[in-house]
């Protein structure tokens, strides 16, 4: 996902946009949900390997797939990116997303296959008007989002991915957590030092409040729409929530994650859900709490310390470093095999991936390699 970069807009009409919403003081945690468990899903043996595994059904081995899976690191990419320049094109352009998110699947035959789009997708339908890469302006008010019109090239995304897929993989889709998409809202792209947004959080946090109670709701729709159209999975990254203090994740980014979690499994309980946080080595036990399906575990964390820590009834998904993936072949074999020995010692459902997104410049041969042996790692223990 290409994170946002632009001009910060005013704090003084972002708290203004966000006052005007009702002003909710913050929910206790929503209960604990059960669905943590295996989904007590219609099994079918036609069903892609990963949708099996995450609903812990006995499969051959564990399903592989990457992060950023789609895009700068392949030469297909960089050769289209020459004649559609613009990230928002080729994200919400129905030929060119499916195109680019189907290079990996025919390149590599990953296990997942993930849309390529942007987790700041959704923010133009909630009357947040900046384009990415631009920064175009503050946020007079975040609308209630009715994803079927203002995203309607990613359902449509979805159903022609889902068709070229077939039962060979999985179609995810993902969003990103409300913590995260304020972040981006009220610091206007990536930051430093957070200041903006902790300054909100501390110094008027009813108002940040609304802001993600709302954001949770339009997520939550989101979700929904995806797996309508045809995501099997879903993810939900929050790639900002390591910057608070644990007591302060059980504040501002927990309890939402948990809404939209409750929400979307309300009416859909069968699509898995899997919670990342980048640097979340340390909230392993509260992203437990949030009660997702599976966690992806990062790799500043032993995956067998995380499986430990998450405790039972998850699956797990990670947690190779994609610096890895510049080593040699014999280091790539070994650290890739060290990942899924060390999880299957555990006893636990396991996802292969990497800790992080794959880093712009990595070989596609390397890519190759790490496909290579995930799929074929049965045969190697």
């Amino acid at each position: 996902m290409k994170a946002f970069t632009g001009t910060r807009p005013s704090r003084m009409d972002t708290c203004k946009a966000a006052t005007r919403a009702a002003r909710h003081s913050l929910v206790a945690h929503v209960a604990a949900s059960p669905a943590a468990e295996v989904l007590a899903a219609p099994v079918s043996s036609a069903d892609p390997l990963m949708l099996r595994a995450l609903r812990g059904e006995a499969v051959e081995r564990p399903p592989v797939w990457m992060m950023r899976q789609a895009g700068r690191y392949m030469k297909v990419y960089q050769e289209l990116v020459k004649k559609h320049p613009s990230f928002r094109e080729r994200s919400e352009n129905v030929d060119l997303s499916v195109e680019i998110t189907l290079q990996p699947w025919h390149a590599f035959k990953p296990d997942g296959v993930v849309l390529f789009s942007d987790i700041l997708t959704p923010l133009a339908g909630m009357n947040i008007p900046f384009d990415i890469g631009s920064g175009n302006g503050p946020v007079k008010q975040v609308a209630k989002l009715i994803p079927q019109e203002s995203c309607a090239f990613v359902g449509e995304s979805l159903k022609q991915v889902a068709a070229a897929v077939g039962s060979s993989a999985a179609v995810l889709g993902f969003v990103g957590a409300p913590f995260t998409l304020a972040t981006y809202i009220v610091e206007g792209g990536s930051s430093k030092n957070f200041a903006h947004i902790k300054r909100l959080a501390f110094g008027q946090p009813e108002v940040l409040h609304a802001l993600l109670d709302k954001l949770a709701d339009n997520i939550a729709d989101y979700c929904r729409y995806q797996a309508d159209t045809g995501a099997q999975v879903i993810q939900i990254f929050d790639s900002w929530a390591s910057e608070l203090m644990p007591q302060d994740f059980d504040v501002f980014s927990g309890p939402y994650i948990n809404k939209v979690i409750t929400s979307f499994r309300s009416t859909h309980p069968h699509v898995p859900i899997i919670l990342y946080i980048s640097g979340g080595g340390g909230l392993l036990e509260r992203m437990a709490a949030c009660r997702p399906d599976c966690i992806s575990i990062d790799q500043s964390v032993d995956i067998v310390d995380g499986i430990k820590r998450v405790g039972t009834g998850f699956a797990v998904q990670g947690n190779m470093d994609p610096g890895i993936l510049f080593g040699s072949r014999s280091t790539i074999e070994a650290r890739v095999m060290d990942v899924i020995k060390k999880s299957r010692s555990q006893g636990v459902r396991h996802v292969m991936n990497l800790g992080h997104g794959v880093l712009p410049g990595t070989p596609e041969e390397n890519v190759a390699t790490y496909f290579e042996v995930a799929r074929t790692a049965h045969q190697r223990w």
